[in-house]
């Protein structure tokens, strides 16, 4: 660009002494040398200073690595290199019958576990009712051992009272007390038959009543398992993650897909509205770069034509400066390298219209106005149509 301003000027010069007929001497030579440096130095220096150049200007975007949640055999591919996709569009197809296997294996596990969950239910109605049947058979028994009680002691005193008189024998009275002793025993057999009923249904019933969520824990384990299958057999069908364009497909049927984030198996291109450009800046030009600043590039792709945009951030931050924990010393040669502010600019036109692929370069001016008192501005826009218009021979940069 610098060039540039030099061989216009000289040109200039050279079309004045022509016309006016100046003659070449030590006066009017040096005074057109002189006089270009000090007019060129001020046009570039304010030009420079008020509207930044990035020389180096290159249309970035993001790419996504597919890769498959699973690994697996590929058995399908059913995207095509370059063509636009839907979100949620089938872009191949792992090998499925382990799959299918086991979520075949899960719902019979899950659909047994419901059967003995029901079981379970059943069986502590049953012991409920075997508690209650204990209950009545305790309840009987002392009732029954009421009355021996009752009988035995009417008989032993009367017995005891009546002497030789006594309208009971001593055969009616131990007869009576072998009747109360076993209506004792009976009692404590009803007792410890309802506790072994009552541990019983307490023990079906902590079984039968382990729940989470309102389900039976086991049923509930398997439901997630179930789960779990059938988003691995889902997971063999890998789609799209968003409307975009898969791209260099080098996928075929018989490849090895892997989960490993180090070894996608397809790239894929997602639509992010409109497309951005990058420039690169010296530092002296971020007092001048300011969001929102009109813009204008050139692509090395399109000659002759100007697109227009708006500056929409400089990047806050700058590689050459960055530092990570990684265990090693950091390298004097690295603060050695120059850094360099990168700005995004996006354009009013869509380069889609004109068919370019992604990651187009060219180079890029910031258009600032304040204090540009001299409107270099100007000279600025000529420069980079003069330079769009060379880019017909040669692409310079």
């Amino acid at each position: 660009m610098d060039m540039l301003i030099i061989l216009t000027y000289t040109a200039i010069c050279i079309a004045i002494f022509k016309l006016f007929k100046i003659p070449l001497n030590k006066w009017s030579v040096p005074t057109a040398v002189l006089g270009g440096i000090a007019i060129l130095s001020t046009i570039m220096i304010a030009m420079n200073y008020n509207h930044p150049y990035a020389k180096f200007s290159k249309e970035v975007f993001v790419s996504v690595p597919i890769i498959p949640q699973i690994t697996g055999t590929v058995k399908e591919v059913h995207a095509k290199a370059n063509i636009p996709v839907k979100k949620g569009a089938l872009l191949f197809t792992l090998e499925n019958e382990k799959q299918q296997i086991a979520l075949r294996k899960a719902k019979a596990s899950l659909e047994e576990a419901k059967s003995v969950a029901f079981q379970k239910n059943q069986g502590l109605n049953s012991a409920i009712a075997n508690t209650d049947k204990a209950k009545a058979a305790v309840t009987k028994a002392q009732a029954n051992l009421q009355r021996s009680l009752s009988s035995y002691t009417r008989y032993a005193k009367a017995h005891q009272t009546g002497g030789d008189n006594s309208p009971f024998t001593d055969g009616q009275v131990e007869r009576q007390k072998e009747l109360y002793n076993a209506a004792k025993a009976s009692v404590d057999i009803a007792l410890s038959a309802l506790h072994a009923a009552e541990s019983e249904q307490e023990r079906i019933r902590l079984d039968s009543e382990s729940h989470i969520d309102g389900e039976n824990t086991r049923v509930a384990q398997l439901v997630e398992v179930v789960k779990q299958a059938e988003l691995d057999l889902e997971n063999t069908f890998v789609r799209a993650p968003t409307n975009g364009t898969p791209t260099q497909i080098a996928l075929a049927p018989g490849f090895r897909a892997a989960t490993l984030p180090l070894r996608p198996s397809m790239v894929f291109i997602p639509d992010t509205g409109k497309r951005q450009i990058a420039g690169m800046f010296w530092q002296n030009s971020l007092r001048r770069l300011k969001p929102g600043l009109d813009a204008e590039m050139i692509l090395d792709s399109q000659p002759g034509k100007v697109f227009t945009g708006k500056l929409l951030s400089v990047l806050p931050a700058m590689r050459e400066g960055e530092v990570q924990a990684n265990g090693t010393l950091v390298s004097a040669s690295t603060l050695a390298r120059h850094g360099f502010a990168v700005g995004i600019i996006e354009l009013d036109e869509d380069l889609n219209d004109y068919e370019l692929p992604m990651g187009v370069q060219g180079q890029a001016v910031v258009l600032n106005h304040d204090g540009d008192i001299l409107h270099t501005s100007i000279v600025r826009r000529v420069l980079i149509r003069m330079m769009s218009w060379l880019k017909y021979v040669w692409p310079m940069k």
